[in-house]
């Protein structure tokens, strides 16, 4: 039989020093980042008229990530007074299609109280006006006055807010054009791009190979100069940088 002493077991215990098993210890949890939210698109956003059928206007207004609601192309007369100068002109036009776009509007519910975004432009050299080239001999004469030498584009933007107040901009750009052959512009009315165009160019097709020099703003050449499109809606309450986060999201799902 084995006997211990007194104390043997206090003695064997703090000799191998027996320690009691502790629990693990939690690690702290990393800090969890808050989801990331985006804004959902309003569904009170204002709608927005293009009272407009020109191609390029909207490609425009879609760079700017603006797609309108509508497009409601008004014809009226274009006609210019013996006289009238540039700016006058497109202000004038440019008033005139966004009022026949409202009228034609009227009577559409959900479209009553949209913003309507109007435009004209013209062509100067001096103040003889070019307009839009209906037909080849037109656009001829214009690319023979043209090249060599420096023309004003002009663009006037109407925007008809909800409630009917009209905001205008007009925009001035500067170009100037080389010495074009009589056979480039033979060849460049064959292809056709001039059909419609102010001046009988589009700057942004191959006639932005005639181009010297410029001054002001591209998009104005084109049709619609979008920094002061962006900022017209923008100071009326139309929700412009808003409708960007839509294509961070498209850019994602890619």
């Amino acid at each position: 039989m084995i006997s211990l002493k007194v104390g043997s077991l206090t003695d064997l215990s703090s000799r191998f020093r027996l320690k009691r098993a502790e629990p693990a210890k939690k690690e702290k949890a990393a800090p969890q980042r808050p989801a990331r939210t985006r804004a959902a698109p309003s569904r009170f956003r204002p709608k927005l008229v293009l009272a407009s059928a020109s191609p390029r206007r909207l490609q425009l207004l879609e760079q700017a990530g603006i797609t309108p609601d509508a497009l409601r192309p008004a014809s009226i007369d274009e006609s210019v007074t013996k006289g009238e100068v540039p700016r006058h002109i497109v202000r004038r036009l440019a008033r005139a299609k966004a009022e026949a776009a409202r009228r034609l509007i009227k009577n559409e519910p959900e479209l009553a109280k949209a913003f309507v975004l109007a435009a004209d432009t013209v062509v100067a050299v001096g103040r003889r006006v070019l307009g839009k080239a209906e037909l080849e001999h037109e656009a001829g004469d214009a690319l023979r006055l043209l090249r060599g030498r420096a023309h004003r584009v002009h663009t006037a933007v109407c925007l008809l807010t909800p409630d009917d107040h009209p905001r205008e901009r007009v925009v001035e750009t500067r170009v100037r054009f080389r010495n074009l052959s009589n056979e480039e512009i033979g060849n460049y009315l064959a292809s056709g791009e001039w059909k419609g165009k102010a001046g009988g160019y589009a700057i942004q097709g191959i006639a932005g190979a005639f181009v010297v020099k410029m001054v002001g703003s591209y998009t104005n050449v084109v049709g619609l100069p979008l920094t002061e499109v962006v900022s017209l809606l923008q100071s009326e309450g139309y929700p412009v940088s808003h409708l960007w986060l839509s294509k961070a999201e498209e850019v994602e799902i890619e």
